[in-house]
């Protein structure tokens, strides 16, 4: 395996080598996760995964089928920020907030149902069911095997991994497939899986079942938890830093005014939010190890012969704290951003070149329009006197924060009018 953690090796390996480096390796996760390498993220590289990247590029992440969804976006951001103007002013742990938003949200976008909180879910046995399927597919996605390293180990099925996740694999595929039926049998709706079953009709080649349930987890497994972990980081470095936040607010009041709740129509009218966003992408990526990539052919990177079939995975933790590409790297300053818009190779928290993730525009609508109702609705403050801890936890699909945060919320005065209490 290579790790590569500089910004000039990246950009080498994702223009000079994109073609080379465009396969992924052929884990035991990605045989179950993704559909035996069926889905967009695990395919290899070919004319199969061009055509799927096309689709999904233009059929579900496309700036039309976003704007399509826009409503929903909105709806879940104002339930959550009216779930928090109900307690009053209290101490609140961001992080159910925060997994609740995303998950309904990536689920109304995709089967039209909310299953995740108590107000409007569909708390039933099916609800349940599918939230234990997720915890699961996440804690078995997320962690690295030895067996994909020591051959031996994945022939007697080490710690019984490849068995447990065709187990949980096997439940949660009929699971999405029952979910399809359903669409299939209402027909005409405007979720994401009555748009991919219509286009089945025309294209049953390249809409098979199971290109769209690979679709599907793909949305949950890398639309949820990575916006939900940006945003509760991006809170914790806003309550250790108020003057900050203060800009912020100053700046969405100024450009918004207080009679109206912030739209994702605003954000490209709010730098210093954007400026802000970042900053806790480049300090605190969601991903610090990219997906890996595997080498489909011989090649040299940075001078060093690389032989075909080496894993090559990106360290975006370390590119994003490198003192040689950034001023003060350890310190949180958005306005580090004020002087030049961020670009790969030093800012690469989704990835760069071919296999870059498709969801990026989603994402960044998503973190943007949640932290900034965050920030014009409420006042927060540490719930000690001493700084939020920021020390991280373990790794997984994502990587969180050790310590969930708590903060004291207060409403704003313009909450009655922006939500319509």
């Amino acid at each position: 395996m290579v790790v590569v953690s500089s910004p000039a090796t990246v950009e080498e390996c994702f223009t000079k080598n994109d073609i080379v480096l465009a396969n992924r390796p052929r884990f035991i996760s990605g045989k179950y996760i993704g559909y035996n390498f069926s889905s967009v993220v695990l395919a290899p590289y070919g004319d199969y995964w061009r055509n799927l990247r096309r689709l999904t590029t233009v059929e579900i992440f496309s700036t039309a089928r976003l704007n399509a969804f826009q409503s929903i976006r909105a709806d879940e951001v104002r339930l959550m920020l009216q779930s928090l103007a109900r307690r009053g002013s209290c101490v609140v742990e961001i992080r159910p907030l925060l997994s609740v938003l995303t998950f309904n949200n990536i689920m109304r976008m995709v089967a039209g149902k909310r299953y995740f909180g108590v107000e409007g879910a569909e708390d039933d046995e099916e609800a349940r069911e599918f939230r234990e399927l997720l915890k699961e597919v996440f804690k078995y996605g997320g962690v690295a095997n030895p067996g994909d390293f020591l051959p031996l180990l994945r022939w007697i099925d080490y710690m019984d991994f490849e068995k447990s996740l065709s187990r949980i694999m096997t439940k949660l595929d009929a699971f999405l497939q029952r979910l399809i039926e359903e669409h299939r049998s209402k027909n005409g709706g405007n979720t994401m899986i009555d748009h991919m079953l219509y286009l089945q009709e025309s294209e049953p080649q390249n809409y098979t079942h199971e290109v769209i349930k690979s679709i599907i987890l793909v949305m949950l497994l890398a639309g949820t938890d990575t916006s939900s972990v940006t945003i509760e980081w991006a809170m914790s470095a806003l309550l250790n830093n108020p003057d900050k936040t203060e800009k912020a607010r100053e700046e969405i009041d100024r450009v918004i005014g207080t009679g109206r709740l912030l739209t994702e129509s605003d954000l490209p009218k709010l730098p210093y939010l954007q400026n802000i966003i970042n900053e806790t992408f480049r300090l605190y990526p969601a991903a610090p190890l990219l997906l890996p990539h595997e080498a489909a052919a011989d090649c040299k990177i940075a001078g060093y012969d690389i032989p075909r079939g080496t894993i090559v995975q990106v360290n975006a933790w370390a590119i994003h704290r490198d003192p040689r590409v950034w001023d003060n790297p350890e310190r949180f300053e958005p306005e580090r951003f004020e002087a030049a818009e961020p670009r790969a190779p030093q800012l690469v928290p989704f990835g760069m070149g071919r296999r870059s993730c498709p969801g990026n525009v989603l994402a960044q609508r998503m973190v943007g329009l949640t932290l900034g109702g965050l920030v014009q609705c409420f006042y927060w403050e540490r719930v000690e006197e001493g700084l939020v801890d920021m020390r991280e936890g373990k790794v997984g699909v994502s990587i969180s924060k050790q310590v969930p945060l708590e903060a004291k919320c207060r409403a704003r005065p313009l909450l009655q009018r922006v939500l319509a209490l």
